[in-house]
């Protein structure tokens, strides 16, 4: 009887073990579409055996637990890749928009070409006119129309990069939202993961938590420790705590200088971007979208800046020595700042009249045309580091193109390399219909094996207790 006692016990663990593997397969098909969801593989365990007599034991079966087909490796990798993608990405877009405000296209690839290239030659050329025909009021009048639509062009410009500004603040007050939120739910999955499964896997918390780090990857830059008791710890590449176990560290916004800067728990401005050198935040939307703002749109904006301020200056100085049109000295043809910063948006045209054009030089009388030519040559004076205007300007939007193929290809490279990190994931933790089904198959007939089993040894227990009779006992 012992004997069948045991091979009962066997036959009933045997018919536990097989259930629960049906269960892990049963959920894995469940889930085979949840976002997220790592698949789980029936592991077998040999139970400890009974010791019967010094040369007896009794095998108690097996257990089995869902094993989940994670690499943290790899998930780590594919946050980090997602990291850069993400920044790259978020810096594509925001020098794509930025390239648009000055009419860079598929077709139109020149400065000359642009409006304000178009515009800054079209009064160009009403000086050169204007030395041609001094005396005529239509020309002169030609020349304050043409530093109106430039002076117009700059600031239309300037304001527009102002507005982009403006939007990508916005888009960092909505990041900064987005990455709170995940932390909070990463620290609480902490604590559940912690108290349930502090020294193994621990399933679909495990899911859920690398499901937020994914996100929180699109957002913002960081790295990550696992704790002993199967935690995460989580601070950004400047070593701004994020998440410690289960406390998370909300960041915050603060107006600096007219910009939506990042704070730090503890108050830091965590933002700075200063000369190409990133002292703050990294990685993900956030880190792109703060390299446009404080990096790439000033250098747009002060090179803007310094070619209306070098014209305006330029023109102001020649209009200045010589006679109007009434035999008084030039005025300024221009309204400038005194410095450069912020000219664009801020230059206008000071002459109100035709006449304000001082087209004659001293000694000659009003019709002359000197400082006409003067003015006429300002077009091929090389008024900032060697180069003309236009030559200035042109470079400007070259170097402009320039960094929008750089970032551009970046994240070609790096959404490639992305995309073969996660079809490493994908066949490793994804689940396989496939699979499953022949799993099904396996572990049914393994159950109705065991089932056999026990229904025999229950038969002849049957037959035991009744000596061998045929009787009601069953």
């Amino acid at each position: 009887m012992g004997t069948l006692t045991a091979l009962l016990n066997l036959s009933h663990n045997s018919l536990e073990a097989n259930q629960a593997a049906l269960d892990i397969t049963s959920n894995n098909v469940a889930n085979a579409n949840t976002p997220g969801y790592t698949d789980e593989v029936a592991t077998w365990q040999e139970n400890d055996s009974v010791q019967l007599s010094a040369n007896s034991r009794v095998g108690e079966g097996a257990s089995v637990f869902a094993v989940s087909q994670r690499d943290p490796v790899l998930n780590q990798q594919v946050n980090n890749q997602t990291q850069l993608e993400a920044s790259s990405a978020s810096e594509s877009t925001a020098l794509s928009d930025l390239q648009s405000i000055f009419g860079i296209t598929a077709t139109s690839t020149t400065a000359a070409s642009t409006t304000l290239g178009t515009d800054m030659n079209a009064f160009f050329s009403s000086l050169s006119a204007l030395e041609a025909s001094p005396s005529d009021s239509s020309v002169r009048q030609n020349v304050l129309s043409s530093a109106t639509t430039l002076a117009t062009d700059f600031n239309t410009a300037s304001s527009q990069i102002a507005q982009q500004t403006s939007a990508l603040n916005q888009q960092v007050t909505g990041a900064v939202s987005e990455v709170n939120s995940l932390t909070s739910s990463i620290a609480a999955l902490n604590l559940q993961i912690e108290a349930s499964s502090p020294n193994a896997d621990a399933g679909t918390l495990e899911d859920q938590r690398q499901q937020d780090l994914t996100q929180l990857s699109q957002y913002i830059g960081f790295s990550e420790t696992r704790t002993e008791s199967n935690g995460l710890t989580l601070t950004t590449a400047n070593g701004t705590p994020l998440v410690s176990d289960g406390q998370p560290y909300a960041l915050s916004t603060s107006i600096v200088n007219g910009k939506v800067d990042v704070m730090a728990a503890l108050g830091e401005d965590i933002t700075p971007v200063l000369n190409g050198t990133v002292s703050g935040i990294t990685g993900g939307s956030l880190g792109g979208i703060l390299m446009a703002r404080d990096q790439d749109l000033p250098t747009v904006s002060t090179a803007l800046d310094s070619l209306a301020h070098a014209i305006g200056g330029a023109v102001n100085a020649v209009n200045e020595q010589g006679l109007d049109a009434n035999g008084n000295a030039g005025g300024a043809i221009f309204n400038l700042p005194a410095s450069s910063t912020g000219a664009a948006s801020t230059i206008s045209v000071a002459a109100s009249e035709p006449s304000a054009i001082a087209a004659a030089s001293w000694g000659e009388g009003s019709s002359g045309s000197t400082n006409a030519t003067a003015l006429g040559a300002i077009a091929n004076d090389p008024l900032m580091n060697g180069q003309t205007a236009s030559q200035f300007y042109a470079l400007m939007l070259t170097q402009l193109g320039d960094m929008v193929s750089g970032v551009s290809n970046e994240n070609t490279t790096q959404k490639a390399s992305l995309t073969q990190l996660t079809t490493q994931q994908s066949s490793l933790s994804s689940v396989s219909l496939d699979q499953e089904a022949a799993n099904l198959t396996l572990y049914e007939r393994s159950y109705e094996a065991a089932s056999k089993v026990f229904t025999i040894v229950d038969q002849l227990m049957a037959s035991a207790l009744n000596l061998g009779e045929e009787t009601t006992v069953t």
